[in-house]
């Protein structure tokens, strides 16, 4: 894998895993009235602003998704999505206030490690 693959890789899963917080800061702060119908919900998602800006990150994520494949395997790249936990993770706990246990910790070096164990195959 190239330096250059692995930087489009890595930028990749980085918006997604923006969009991922986006959508979940969006539905967050969604007020739907007591007994909204399903239509109602679902407007509610499509004219959230924040839940758009998520749906921009992941637009942008599958594009430069699409310019890391040009340069690299894809079983040597798709591995390397699972990292997006880690990012996510990370987003949750610094930006959203989200806890931390010694389980999340540990599944998280697991996902690190067999990354790493997949990237050198």
């Amino acid at each position: 894998m190239t330096l250059n693959g692995f930087l489009l890789i890595i930028v990749s899963i980085t918006f997604s895993a923006l969009g991922q917080t986006s959508f979940k800061i969006g539905v967050d702060k969604l007020q739907l009235a007591e007994g909204s119908t399903l239509w109602d919900k679902l407007m509610g998602f499509a004219l959230s602003p924040t839940i758009l800006l998520g749906f921009g990150f992941y637009g942008v994520g599958a594009f430069v998704w699409l310019l890391a494949l040009r340069q690299t395997e894809l079983s040597l790249a798709y591995p390397f999505v699972a990292l997006s936990f880690v990012i996510v993770f990370l987003i949750g706990v610094i930006g959203l206030g989200e806890t931390v246990n010694a389980t999340k910790i540990t599944g998280l070096a697991i996902i690190i490690l067999g990354t790493l164990v997949l990237a050198r195959a």
